[in-house]
């Protein structure tokens, strides 16, 4: 999101040409848009857009658990206790 957001930002700057970017070439200033196809193709291929999906997944199914333990009274669960 980061690079679409340096890209956006450029291109406004171009076609406004506003400051030194409106004498910068057209391949440096679309050159964020390339990067974050590359990014996004390189996530999705390594698998880090899966990882970070299931991550995101667990910790909510955890903070659940934790939370209706809490209100049963429970509490939380403690590792190595008999």
């Amino acid at each position: 999101m980061l690079l679409l957001g340096v890209g956006i930002v450029l291109l406004a700057l171009k076609y406004l040409e506003i400051g030194v970017v409106a004498a910068w070439s057209w391949w440096v200033v679309l050159s964020p848009f390339a990067l974050a196809v590359v990014w996004w193709t390189w996530a999705d291929m390594s698998g880090y857009t899966k990882r970070k999906a299931m991550e995101r997944e667990s910790a909510r199914k955890q903070e659940r658990i934790d939370k209706n333990r809490a209100q049963m009274g429970l509490g939380t669960k403690k590792s190595g206790r008999r």
